[in-house]
């Protein structure tokens, strides 16, 4: 496997003791990178590391320090941080075990994929990766990784695991703060059942490769239009239609009939030029 592992170390059951590698299961979305031009002479902008007082500093001169009081820092050397113990780092271990369904999606962070090291590794791996497959459970834990202890989830995931990472309750805002000015009465039947046939209309398999991002794609036909103009300004100006912000309820119902039609006629099959009369 080309790719490096982002953790190594061992997954604990118990007494049971499986060494595996973690591999990240995505990577970073395409972007446009820009970067700070002096326009007058066009050369980029660099950045230096200042001390007020002093001026620019050397790299390793920097140490990490926490402010525990306004001007006042305890500085912490590289190896002074490394050296916390945390039995973590190198293990994690199952401690519990929980239905899929009552973790809320927006506890989940970040997925990797998890892979046995050596063949020994492998039959303890197997009989862990199919009992959690036929429990329907998943895995709980802590593991530390890159400067911070996390929660992990662990799931079946093809022939191997998927270990997902889980924020702490403290790093999620409670819905609830943001919802509890809507109202809680039930919508107009017709309303509903129309938004419901809209729903199923354009219902269909997730194809992730259906979707591109428009903005990154747009940026980029951009720059290849201004490199080709040569500096010279190439901003089009688009007029939109703006959206109509009404409540009126009988135009939602025009609008949900007008998108149900409009869905139909563009999923009903071509006909037939000769077609007899209703």
């Amino acid at each position: 496997m080309a790719a490096r592992p982002y953790w190594t170390g061992q997954i604990k059951l118990a007494l049971v003791t499986i060494p595996v590698e973690l591999y990240s299961a995505t990577k970073g979305r395409a972007t446009i990178s820009f970067r700070q031009i002096h326009e007058p002479s066009g050369k980029p902008v660099k950045y230096e590391k200042i001390v007020p007082g002093i001026g620019p500093v050397d790299t390793d001169e920097i140490m990490k320090g926490y402010e525990y009081e306004k001007g006042s820092y305890v500085l912490l050397s590289p190896e002074e941080v490394d050296a916390v113990k945390l039995e973590s780092k190198k293990v994690l271990e199952l401690t519990q075990f929980v239905e899929a369904t009552e973790i809320d999606p927006l506890y989940y962070e970040k997925p990797y994929y998890v892979v046995p090291t050596g063949e020994l590794a492998e039959e303890a791996f197997i009989v862990l990766r199919n009992a959690l497959r036929k429990s329907g459970k998943i895995g709980l834990g802590q593991l530390a990784m890159r400067g911070r202890e996390y929660i992990v989830a662990l799931r079946p995931c093809g022939r191997g695991l998927m270990l997902e990472t889980l924020r702490y309750s403290d790093e999620v805002n409670r819905a609830t703060s943001y919802f509890r000015d809507i109202g809680d009465e039930e919508p107009d039947a017709d309303l509903l059942e129309l938004a419901e046939t809209l729903i199923e209309r354009k219902s269909g398999s997730f194809d992730a490769s259906a979707f591109h991002d428009r903005y990154v794609e747009a940026l980029q036909r951009l720059v290849e239009k201004k490199r080709k103009a040569k500096g010279k300004r190439v901003i089009e100006e688009v007029e939109e239609e703006s959206p109509r912000a009404t409540g009126n309820v009988i135009d939602l119902m025009a609008a949900l009939k007008k998108s149900v039609a409009s869905e139909k006629k563009s999923a009903s099959p071509r006909k037939s030029p000769a077609k007899k009369r209703a």
